[in-house]
């Protein structure tokens, strides 16, 4: 199985809706802008986040299995993915690329 590495692009907040919906929080999200992580065997990296992983998981394993080309072409780099996090007030961006070793 390949490894495969995971980086935090870029965090989108909205405040509107964190207003409108959300119950006050003091510590929502630890991911920082440029963070990464590596699975090994498809597996979750220690310290990346649980609801985050299971945002990605289903790409993380299936680049681990040497899949990839998602949706017939989404990405520049078949063997890669984006995706954000299922936060819907403070959504994490993250590239998924499958690396050698």
């Amino acid at each position: 199985m390949k490894k495969v590495k995971i980086t935090a692009i870029r965090q989108t907040v909205y405040p509107d809706l964190m207003a409108r919906y959300e119950n006050p929080i003091e510590h929502a999200c630890d991911v920082r802008e440029g963070q990464q992580w590596i699975s090994v065997d498809g597996q979750r990296p220690e310290g990346l986040c649980p609801s985050a992983w299971g945002s990605m998981r289903e790409f993380v394993e299936a680049l681990a299995r040497g899949e990839g080309n998602f949706f017939d072409g989404w990405m520049q780099n078949p063997m890669s993915a984006m995706v954000s996090c299922n936060d819907g007030f403070r959504p994490f961006s993250f590239y998924l690329e499958a690396v050698e070793g």
